[in-house]
């Protein structure tokens, strides 16, 4: 189990703290993938993304990518949405049909998150929008608890494209918000799932540990990416989630991991390709 754990919680912890999503939004569906239950794997889901969301909005913090004026109000209606989402998924996993409704309502998500943010045009950070009304981020926190609770994404699935488009905060700013925010709505639902749902503590903890290394990593690569980049990167893990996903209904599970993997495994190639080229160009310079 280490030796897969491990990993997986650092290459999770690094889109995480870059994309600002929680770390849910990919473990869910591939422990689904892997064979475990929707609500186990929510419940996990969320126990590792308290520790990813604290240990990348820490350094985004650091970087300033925090917009505080937001963070209340999506808090406050993130938390009301865990409360509203728990007995849905309760009711759907006590008729059986969690495991063909969850999986539905991860793939409208998707497609609608994957084309807006290949679609939706955003500004540089200097062009923060301060005048959007409170409320909007109240509802946006309802929803992002709603889906925290329901799919075991961590809220920042929905709250970070939502922020980007609604809102109109440029990303790097809605990542490092969307991860302060995270923290308090996953912590109230994963102690409402806890109660009545067994889990492997041992493997969630093999799984924090390594998120607590990616989440370091995340942030700090949203200094070599421009906005727009980071949009197309995330609207790609839509996208590659979405494929993942539509491969397990029709029962070929391992085809959409390794399909999920890929991307994961090619945006960390990009990564360090970026990096080098970056020390590359500063050595060119001095010299």
């Amino acid at each position: 189990m280490i030796l897969w754990a491990i990993p997986l919680g650092i290459v999770i912890g690094i889109m995480s703290g870059f994309f600002g999503i929680g770390g849910g939004f990919i473990l869910t569906p591939v422990l689904m993938l892997m064979g475990f239950s929707p609500v186990v794997a929510i419940t996990i889901s969320l126990l590792y993304t308290i520790s990813t969301s604290l240990s990348g909005a820490w350094v985004h913090f650091k970087f300033k990518n925090i917009y505080w004026k937001a963070v209340l109000f999506l808090s406050i209606g993130g938390v009301a949405g865990t409360q509203i989402a728990r007995p849905i998924v309760i009711w759907l996993q006590n008729r059986g049909i969690d495991e063909l409704a969850i999986p539905i309502i991860y793939l409208v998500l998707l497609a609608y998150f994957s084309i807006s943010m290949f679609t939706s045009k955003n500004k540089d950070q200097g062009d923060l929008n301060n005048n959007t009304p409170r409320w909007i981020f109240l509802m946006l926190g309802i929803i992002g608890g709603v889906a925290s609770s329901t799919l075991g994404v961590g809220g920042g699935f929905i709250m970070v494209p939502l922020l980007i488009t609604l809102a109109k905060i440029p990303p790097k700013l809605a990542v490092g918000t969307s991860l302060v925010s995270i923290t308090f709505i996953v912590a109230i639902g994963f102690i409402s799932y806890a109660s009545s749902t067994p889990i492997d503590y041992i493997l969630a903890l093999y799984l924090i540990i390594g998120a607590l290394i990616g989440t370091q990593i995340g942030p700090r690569l949203t200094k070599v990416y421009s906005n727009t980049q980071i949009q197309h990167l995330l609207g790609g893990l839509y996208v590659v989630t979405f494929i993942s996903v539509l491969f397990k209904l029709i029962n070929l599970s391992l085809v959409g991991l390794v399909v999920l993997l890929f991307y994961i495994a090619m945006v960390l190639v990009l990564f360090i390709f970026k990096i080098f080229r970056q020390k590359e160009n500063k050595v060119a310079n001095l010299s």
